[in-house]
Order: C-alpha cells, then structure tokens, then sequence
C-alpha cells in the first residue's frame, strides 16, 4: 500500500470530507485532467479513476464526470462505485447510466466506449465484497446513509 493511502482512507471516511470534497475534488480533477490532455487524474494518485462522459438522463446532453473507479481484469472492466460520498441520494451521472448505459471514459489518455450495467444480486454482492477489500472506507459511506450504493460495471462496447 502507498505511503499515506491509510491516513487518506482515514480522512475521506469523516462527515467533513463528505461535505467539502464534492466541491473542490471533480473540479481539480476535469481541470488537471484537461491541461494533461488525459494523461493525469490528481486523485487518481491515490485510487484508480476515469472520466466518465454519459448523456444526460434528461437533456441527452453530454455530461462528464471524474470517478474513482476499481479496474478489473486488467482494465479491460470497471466498477463504478455511486457514493456520493456517503451523502443522501444517488449521484446524478448514476441515474445518466441507468437511462442511457452506453458511454464513454478516458482511462489512462485513452477513450473508450462503455456499456454500464448497474449490478444486482449475488453478482453485485460479490463486486460489494471486493470493492470493500479495496477501499475500506465506501463501508463508512454505506452506513452513513439508507440507500443502497449503486455499483455499475463497465464494460468495452
């Protein structure tokens, strides 16, 4: 594990963090991420991230969104994690995926198109269970609220 990731799992777990970084970490992020021209994510130095570009649910309009994502199977899959934070409802780019599942992300400087499906069942209790041994503190934001956290998997179209 890299040197401070337990301090950062500490500090992302707390009711303050939830409060500030919804509005300070997707903006650093679409910033550096488009000076960078998609090579660099800042908060990607501590989890794997995407930028996720989706229709919007209600204008069909494109809507960009930088995630923490866990890759799977070498990166040719990815879990999307709808947190929020461990904030009271789903965030917006979940329910853009639930209508409109195909999109796009830049991992890594590179575009990619995407089928989402939003997980359920056994299957979405087991990709639950290692999104956990991943980062510990998404267990703090599921506590934190009722709604259960929606997980999507991503898929290469």
């Amino acid at each position: 594990m890299a040197p401070g990731v337990k301090l950062m799992q500490k500090i992302s777990s707390t009711v303050l963090f939830a409060k500030l970084a919804p509005h300070f970490i997707p903006a650093l992020d679409k910033a550096v991420h488009r000076l960078s021209r998609g090579r660099v994510m800042l908060s990607a130095q501590m989890l794997p991230g995407v930028i996720l570009t989706a229709k919007g649910a209600r204008t069909g309009e494109p809507r960009t969104t930088p995630l923490a994502c866990m890759p799977e199977d070498g990166g040719r899959t990815w879990l999307l994690i709808g947190s929020n934070f461990g904030r009271p409802g789903h965030p917006a780019w979940t329910g853009n995926l639930l209508k409109n599942p195909d999109a796009d992300v830049s991992w890594k400087g590179r575009d990619i198109a995407v089928r989402a499906r939003l997980l359920e069942g056994e299957e979405r209790a087991a990709a639950w269970r290692a999104v956990l041994v991943f980062w510990p503190p998404y267990a703090t934001y599921q506590a934190r609220i009722e709604r259960e956290i929606r997980l999507f998997r991503l898929e290469r179209r």
